[in-house]
C-alpha cells in the first residue's frame, strides 16, 4: 500500500529535501550519455542502477544528517510516448520503465526507514514536447488523455504522488491535473520560467497558477518552480494569495537563460553558497515553502548549502 498517498506529510510545513540536477550530474560529472536527456535509460543495467542508488543516497544522507524529510523523484521525466518513441521505446516498454523506477525508490525508502522522518515517493513526468519552448499546441482535454497512461501506471505502484516538471503552458498543466484526479493521485505541478519570471508560453506565474486552479477546482496539492535561477522569479513572489500555493523550489545553479544553457557545451555550476543564501531568503519571506532541491547544474554541494540555510532558520541538528 502507498504510504502517504492520502496524506502528504510535506503539506504540514516541516522541511523536506529532494535531489538536484540528475541529468546534468550524470552527463557532465559522470560522462554518461543520456539520449534525449532521458535518465530512465539508467534502469537498463545493474551497474547504472547502482549509480542511481548512490546518487539518491548522497542526498538522502544530507536529509538524514539535517533531520529533514525527503521526496524521492523517479527518473521518468522523459518516459512518455513521444520522447520514448524518439529513442526506441514502445508504450509497453515505458509502462515497465515507470513501474521499475518506483521499485528502485521503494528499496531506497526501506533502506533509510527510521533514519529520515518521512520519505515520500513521487512519480515524475514531464511535458509532451520541449519544456522550454511550447511547440506542441494542446488543449487540456488532449493533455489529460496523453498523460493519463503514465499516471495510471504510477497509481498501480507504491508511488505516493506524481509530479509534473517543466510544464511550459497552462493547458497541459490543467490536463495533467485532471488526469491525476481521474486516477486518484495527488499531483504537484511545476512551472519553469524565463529570466523575466514568465512561463515560456508568456503567462505570468500568478496567472498560470490561478488558471490551473480554476480549471481543475484546485486539484494540485501544491505548485513548484523548477529549472530557473532564483534571480529569475524571486521578485515576482509577493503577498498575493496564489504565492501560498507554491510549496517547493528546485532552482538551477546558473543565472543563464534556457537558451544560453542549451547552447553551452560546458556545465555552469554557479556558486553553491550564493544559491544557499538565496534559498534562505526565499524561505524567510515565504514560510509556507517546505520542499527544497535543485535542478540543472546543481549537485550535492548545492544541496548541502541549501540544507544548512534552511535548518539554520527552521531548526536542525543540535
Amino acid at each position: 500500500m502507498p504510504r502517504y498517498r492520502h496524506e502528504l506529510p510535506q503539506l504540514k510545513g516541516d522541511p523536506f529535501l529532494t535531489d538536484g540536477g540528475l541529468e546534468t550530474t550524470l552527463m557532465f560529472h559522470d560522462g554518461i550519455d543520456l539520449p534525449a536527456f532521458a535518465a530512465f535509460v539508467m534502469l537498463e543495467s545493474e551497474e547504472k542502477r547502482e549509480r542511481l542508488r548512490q546518487y539518491y543516497r548522497d542526498y538522502m544522507n544530507l536529509a538524514r544528517d539535517h533531520r529533514m524529510g525527503f521526496v524521492l523523484e523517479s527518473v521518468t521525466w522523459r518516459a512518455n510516448r513521444d520522447w520514448g518513441q524518439e529513442i526506441g521505446y514502445t508504450p509497453e516498454d515505458l509502462d515497465d520503465i515507470n513501474r521499475r523506477s518506483i521499485e528502485l525508490l521503494e528499496k531506497l525508502r526501506a533502506e533509510y526507514d527510521g533514519q529520515i522522518p518521512h520519505i515520500v515517493i513521487s512519480g515524475c513526468l514531464g511535458p509532451r514536447g520541449n519544456g522550454y519552448s511550447p511547440t506542441i499546441a494542446t488543449t487540456a482535454r488532449e493533455a489529460e488523455a496523453y498523460h493519463r497512461r503514465q499516471i495510471a501506471t504510477f497509481r498501480e505502484t507504491e508511488a505516493d504522488m506524481v509530479s509534473a516538471f517543466t510544464i511550459p503552458c497552462i493547458a497541459e498543466s490543467a490536463g495533467i491535473a485532471r488526469a491525476a484526479r481521474a486516477e486518484g493521485m495527488p499531483v504537484v505541478i511545476s512551472f519553469t520560467v524565463e529570466t523575466d519570471g514568465r512561463l515560456p508560453s508568456g503567462e505570468t506565474l500568478g496567472d498560470a497558477i490561478e488558471q490551473v486552479d480554476d480549471a481543475t477546482d484546485g486539484r494540485p496539492a501544491y505548485y513548484m518552480i523548477n529549472c530557473a535561477h532564483p534571480t529569475h522569479f524571486s521578485d515576482t513572489l509577493g503577498e498575493e494569495p496564489w504565492v501560498k500555493r507554491i510549496r517547493a523550489v528546485r532552482a538551477n545553479a546558473s543565472t543563464r537563460s534556457h537558451a544560453e544553457l542549451d547552447s553551452s557545451a560546458e556545465l555552469d555550476a554557479g556558486d553553491p553558497q550564493d544559491l544557499g543564501n538565496r534559498y534562505k531568503d526565499l524561505a524567510d519571506r515565504l514560510d509556507h515553502l517546505s520542499v527544497f532541491g535543485g535542478c540543472c547544474g546543481t549537485d550535492r554541494r548545492h544541496a548541502a548549502k541549501i540544507c544548512e540555510s534552511i535548518t539554520s532558520m527552521r531548526g536542525g541538528p543540535p
